[in-house]
């Protein structure tokens, strides 16, 4: 069991796409890039902008705590990919007053039951309404948008050996910078980022 973490927890999940797209299949090779199958335990909904679901990363202890992503049956290695973003509570309000500003540096890890993949960091900052990717529907502020949005994003590239067919994503700690000080989170179940598109890549048996 992988274990980056030091007390067993588990979440609910739920089965979602996070990703809009049309699976391209190249007849040569077979090689099919497609929207993954994922299990999200926190959803925060749809982007109006891009139109993609942003799921949330929650800080986990072991594998099942983390966002599933679903490897199809392949020959050779797959890779996956997706979009980590920055996790940021947008306020007028705070930005008016000369105190919006806020800087995240999220850790996260890319796991089997076996091994970390890799340990994907995104950083991020946010000064004004101009940093933010996307908006997102379905909350109680202006227009109907929820006060969390993704900003800035780093585009993760991961390489899955061929006898895996389950990854995944898990948080393991938040570093934000605002005006008034530096603050750390640890806590399991705490959201510290946002994916988006995960796309699979592989070659079908």
């Amino acid at each position: 069991m992988t274990t980056w973490y030091s007390h067993p927890r588990r979440l609910s999940v739920v089965t979602v796409a996070l990703m809009l797209g049309v699976a391209t299949v190249s007849s040569a090779q077979s090689l099919r890039i497609e929207p993954a199958e994922v299990r999200c335990p926190s959803v925060l909904g749809v982007g109006v902008e891009t139109g993609r679901t942003y799921c949330d990363v929650l800080i986990g202890t072991e594998v099942a705590d983390g966002i599933i992503v679903v490897i199809p049956a392949h020959r050779g290695p797959a890779v996956v990919t997706f979009n980590l973003h920055g996790r940021h509570t947008y306020s007028e309000d705070e930005v008016a007053k000369g105190r919006g500003y806020a800087r995240y540096l999220a850790s996260t890890a890319v796991a089997t039951t076996e091994v970390v993949l890799t340990r994907p960091l995104v950083l991020a900052e946010f000064r004004s309404e101009a940093d933010l990717v996307d908006r997102v529907g379905g909350g109680a502020g202006p227009g109907g948008m929820k006060a969390v949005a993704p900003v800035a994003g780093e585009a993760i590239r991961v390489t899955v050996p061929d006898d895996v067919t389950e990854i995944s994503i898990v948080g393991i700690e938040l570093e934000v910078l605002r005006l008034d000080g530096t603050e750390m989170f640890t806590s399991p179940g705490r959201p510290i980022a946002l994916v988006s598109d995960v796309q699979v890549e592989y070659r079908a048996r």
